[in-house]
């Protein structure tokens, strides 16, 4: 089959386009024929191994996993004998961590793992995208942040694909939403029902009057110190991943973990356990269902394209998501 591998890391000419063997679902595997894949801003970093403390889960030297991706979609087209949750033609979305990656035409992946059937209502492509920005963002929000209806809530970087999610299921919550985010995209996240638009060419929201129960930055540029005059007396802010300054930002966490009232965290989605994360790709599911959860996607790209994908990602100006769709036999 044909897929990306990477074997060291680097920029985005480190993904090559080859064949490799075709998996063989185990007796607790289905086998997925992928349709769409993410390109993730997340898997840019991982491709880059910064900062290095990721490498401690994806690998010292070099990716322990020669094909990349996480996200996809796609259709079942074997299951293992001791697969009873799903069937041959089941159409379906997840996400695969730290093992096998979605560049490829086919995935072999554990049918108890991160894995739901795809909803109807939802193409291929945007199914694909669930399990990067909304499943991360609801993840922060509701698990992290502990955001509550009522609360005013403050999201950096509302145009990318945790940042648009990040504004609906805020608005789900019931919280009052301001979103920060380029001159271009203000009348896009308006229409994703943010209470206010900030545009950050204009504005700098660190120096506002403004006061927030939570501060999440979708993109990392920000930090601690500069958001805690804006933050309530027990705020939160809370990033993904920084930018800059991720040894500071952890010893922030740990500080604040312990003192003052203010507090910074963070955590890693994809590290948490598999009955959490579960539980809440359930529910990002049935929202989809109900339209109330509108997926963004700014351009798809064939699996031969890989690598501009990624130089897209990496030029900071994508809106929503880009996919990749793999060409299968």
């Amino acid at each position: 089959m044909k897929a990306i591998i990477q074997k060291k890391y680097g920029g985005p000419e480190v993904l090559q386009l080859t064949e490799v063997e075709k998996p063989v679902a185990k007796d607790d595997e289905v086998l997925v024929e992928i349709q769409a894949a993410t390109v993730a801003r997340s898997e840019t970093m991982m491709r880059t191994g910064k900062p290095l403390i990721g490498r401690l889960f994806t690998g010292i030297n070099g990716p322990k996993n020669l094909v990349p991706g996480t996200g996809f979609s796609g259709r079942i087209v074997a299951v293992g004998k001791e697969v009873t949750e799903f069937k041959k033609g089941d159409e379906v979305f997840g996400e695969s961590t730290f093992t096998a990656g979605t560049y490829a035409e086919y995935l072999a992946i554990k049918a108890v793992g991160l894995i739901e059937k795809k909803p109807k209502n939802l193409s291929f492509d945007q199914a694909s995208t669930l399990c990067d920005g909304p499943l991360t963002s609801y993840s922060f929000l509701k698990d992290v942040g502990n955001l509550r209806a009522g609360q005013k809530v403050l999201i950096n970087g509302a145009s990318g694909s945790l940042g648009t999610a990040a504004v609906q299921l805020a608005k789900n919550i019931g919280a009052k939403v301001t979103a920060v985010c380029s001159t271009k995209n203000v009348e896009m996240v308006k229409d994703l029902r943010a209470d206010e638009v900030v545009d950050y060419k204009e504005i700098d929201f660190t120096k506002t009057h403004e006061r927030y129960d939570l501060i999440f930055d979708t993109i990392g540029v920000s930090s601690f110190l500069t958001c805690k005059p804006i933050l309530t007396e027990t705020g939160v802010y809370m990033a993904p991943a920084m930018e800059k300054g991720v040894l500071l930002f952890l010893f922030q966490i740990m500080w604040t973990f312990v003192f003052g009232k203010k507090k910074a965290k963070f955590s890693s989605t994809g590290a948490r356990p598999l009955p959490k994360l579960k539980i809440l790709l359930a529910e990002l599911k049935k929202m989809a269902e109900q339209e109330k959860l509108k997926v963004v996607i700014d351009k798809t790209y064939p699996l031969e394209q890989i690598v501009a994908a990624h130089q897209y990602v990496d030029s900071g100006h994508k809106k929503g998501n880009v996919v990749i769709k793999p060409k299968t036999d």
